[in-house]
């Protein structure tokens, strides 16, 4: 009789050190990242009366409410953009970076009883939280393109039309770097802090006020205060919102400023992460 020698080989999963988004491996779980999206966005609107409409409820209702106090009461200026226009614009970009960075940042902590099962590369939890977000911008960016029809600025000229479909993608882009960012290096901390969470709602508190959500960048006259406006990438996306409807130069500085921020937290984010990525099965 002829013996076979027994070998047993280990194979063993590790996630990458350092700085490394993977691509590869992402693509490979793409599946995975549409599966987690989807599944929170149907319980997301399950069993409501509205669904997906509740998207459209809070930015719309914001809006009003800014407009008839701020605008109407206070006169606060609006660069001589439409009130209602000047608000959904700002509210529309903002709510998509809020809503990213405080789901993104709770992913681990959400869904630990799955990291604890099965080996998946760990980035695709906020991504599909930023994906989440992504979807909720674009139903309400539908509403807002029929304000833009209402008021009749509805691509008036081909350097409108240039601008519009410029501007809107780079914003949305910056958004998603640093939403990314942020929402993966609080992700990391919340496994070891739990009470990180009860932080975000405070800085969130504090970026919205740091944004010109509610007032224009105009109302800055110190060069100092604008290039530290320009550090919070919230702010560059809301400029970019906005610049099609303004007669001014287009911000090449600020948004450069922003554009930049955006890619040094998303650099900050992907780096902590992964360093912190080992611990996420043993303390979730």
């Amino acid at each position: 009789m002829v013996q076979i020698p027994f070998t047993e080989e280990i194979n063993e999963i590790r996630p990458p050190k350092g700085f490394t988004i993977d691509l590869k491996e992402l693509w490979q779980y793409r599946e995975l990242i549409y599966i987690f999206s989807w599944r929170d966005i149907t319980s997301k609107y399950k069993q409501t009366i509205f669904g997906f409409l509740w998207a459209i409820v809070q930015p719309l209702s914001m809006m009003l409410i800014f407009t008839l106090f701020f605008s109407g009461t206070l006169e606060i200026s609006t660069d001589n953009i439409p009130a209602p226009i000047f608000y959904f614009s700002g509210l529309l970009i903002w709510n998509f970076f809020s809503a990213a960075i405080t789901n993104a940042s709770n992913s681990m902590v959400t869904n630990g009883h799955i990291i604890k099962k099965i080996y998946f590369p760990r980035l695709i939890l906020p991504l599909s939280y930023i994906l989440i977000a992504l979807f909720d911008f674009v139903i309400a960016l539908g509403i807002f393109f029929l304000l833009l029809i209402f008021y009749a600025i509805w691509f008036p000229d081909f350097s409108f039309q240039v601008q519009f479909l410029l501007t809107y993608p780079l914003a949305i882009l910056i958004v998603i770097l640093s939403a990314f960012g942020i929402g993966s290096i609080l992700a990391a901390l919340n496994v070891r802090f739990r009470d990180v969470h009860l932080t975000i709602g405070f800085l969130i508190q504090l970026l919205f006020f740091l944004t010109p959500v509610v007032y224009p960048v105009s109302v800055f006259k110190s060069e100092s205060l604008l290039w530290l406006l320009a550090l919070n990438p919230a702010s560059s996306a809301v400029k970019l919102m906005r610049a099609p409807f303004v007669e001014e130069a287009f911000p090449v500085d600020f948004v450069l400023i922003g554009g930049l921020s955006s890619i040094l937290l998303f650099a900050a984010g992907i780096y902590l992460f992964r360093r912190a990525e080992y611990y996420f099965a043993d303390l979730v």
